[in-house]
């Protein structure tokens, strides 16, 4: 990146005249425009009216601390620290604190030309990102697909519990979206700038699973033979996805219990204590709590898990989402770009009446199925699916039964209401079973007293 040197401000900041005019008159003569100060004060007073795209700040100042204002600066400008007093240790605490750069006294005037000119550089490429980044989240969609009541309601306990660093346990049945919820809950908090990282519980063996989480010290096991950081070390800062907690062994129980009791841990066949900063977010398909009371799984790491509960709820409790659901999966596939395809009624009412074992999982398999099987055509039929022969029996164990012959108002009545109950009064679902608009499926239930 090429820097226009006229057009970017600097602040020095430096008590010592000399070395203050020094350090002003070599950056004016590289083409910069500068102003400088001789203490916070005059820091203050400039910061009201100027606005430097670079701060050069000496950390001992007649009326301050660099290191006690640094928080202030470094939240708005970029800021290369000066001193006097170099260590590693002053060194830590600038970085810490913000500093993007740090050079010791007496300046070396060809090295502080590089220093500029590389934190100006970083701190533009880092101003692009993040407005690259903000618009994306602005514009990003969310991850779970549907407009359901129950998913709405999933969403609104996910936006809540994001901004908080509170462990999340995910509970629900195999397929129906845990890992895309854990994903939800990293985009939307303050981790979302960094990482996100998955650990699937139930594929690996405890040895394994220990070295996964938690790295492994060269030579701690056969095969071990370099050193290894582990996945809890890459989400520091970020989110560590636990997915099928209950799967792992009570050794590993005890290990992951005190690394969220106190952020700690120690690699396999280390010594030292290592931290990190990751938020925890586990998810099961087993009930945690029935486990903890038969003693299958321990009951202090459980209370440590379920500080946050969420339940994500089965797809056939959310039938509203299911045609969304599958259109979705129809504008994903790469098969589906050539030709723009389409439910047919039946079809949609078979996949609403289905009940989804296998939940949101099954459903995109099959639909990608679907997508295989229909070609060239452009509608997608019932035959396409491969469900079972009676899956679209969304009223096939539904028996009308008259001591009388009845009239066609009577049937349709009875069977509205019959269906009605079935379904559980969703607008989406009836109107897909009856082959209606929720327009005219609205005028129905009117009629009939359902409404």
């Amino acid at each position: 990146m090429n820097i226009d040197r006229k057009k970017k401000s600097l602040l020095v900041v430096e008590d010592d005249a000399v070395l203050r005019q020094l350090i002003s008159r070599q950056l004016e003569d590289l083409g910069y425009r500068v102003m400088s100060a001789k203490c916070w004060r005059d820091v203050q007073a400039a910061l009201t009216s100027f606005e430097p795209d670079l701060v050069i700040l000496d950390m001992r100042l007649p009326d301050a601390n660099g290191l006690d204002v640094m928080d202030e600066i470094a939240s708005e400008h970029p800021v290369i620290v000066l001193t006097a007093y170099a260590s590693i240790q002053n060194a830590v605490q600038a970085v810490r604190k913000g500093a993007v750069g740090y050079l010791s006294k007496p300046v070396n005037l060809d090295e502080l030309e590089l220093e500029v000119a590389r934190a100006i550089e970083n701190a533009a490429i880092k101003r692009d990102y993040e407005f690259v980044r903000g618009r994306e989240r602005a514009t990003r969609q969310s991850l779970l697909v549907g407009d359901s009541p129950a998913l709405r309601e999933l969403e609104g306990l996910i936006g809540a519990v994001a901004q908080s660093p509170a462990t999340v346990l995910l509970e629900g049945e195999s397929g129906v979206g845990k890992e895309l919820a854990a994903r939800e809950i990293h985009e939307r908090s303050p981790r979302a700038e960094r990482n996100y990282v998955v650990l699937d519980c139930c594929t690996l063996q405890e040895n394994l699973f220990e070295s996964e989480l938690f790295g492994h010290e060269k030579g701690s096991f056969t095969g071990a033979v370099a050193q290894k950081r582990g996945l809890i070390e890459a989400a520091d800062g970020g989110t560590l996805f636990l997915d099928e907690i209950g799967e792992i062994s009570p050794s590993a129980q005890a290990k992951l219990l005190r690394l969220i009791e106190t952020r700690s841990f120690r690699r396999v066949g280390g010594t030292k204590d290592l931290t990190s900063d990751a938020r925890i977010v586990a998810a099961t398909n087993r009930d945690l709590a029935q486990m903890a009371r038969e003693g299958r799984f321990r009951a202090d790491l459980y209370y440590r898990l379920s500080a946050f509960v969420i339940r994500l709820p089965p797809l056939r409790e959310r039938r509203n989402d299911i045609p969304i659901l599958a259109r979705h999966f129809l504008e994903k596939h790469d098969f589906s770009r050539r030709i723009r395809k389409d439910l047919s009624r039946t079809a949609e009412r078979t996949l609403v009446a289905y009940d989804w074992p296998g939940n949101v999982r099954e459903l995109r398999n099959v639909m990608e199925r679907a997508i295989i099987l229909s070609g060239g055509d452009s509608t997608i039929h019932q035959r396409h699916f491969g469900l079972p022969a009676d899956a679209g029996g969304a009223s096939s164990d539904i028996k009308l039964n008259f001591d009388h012959v009845p009239t066609m108002e009577e049937v349709r009545r009875t069977y509205v209401e019959m269906l009605h109950a079935k379904l559980s009064g969703h607008r989406a679902n009836l109107a897909a079973a009856l082959g209606i608009s929720e327009r005219n499926l609205y005028r129905l239930l009117q009629r009939y007293g359902l409404e």
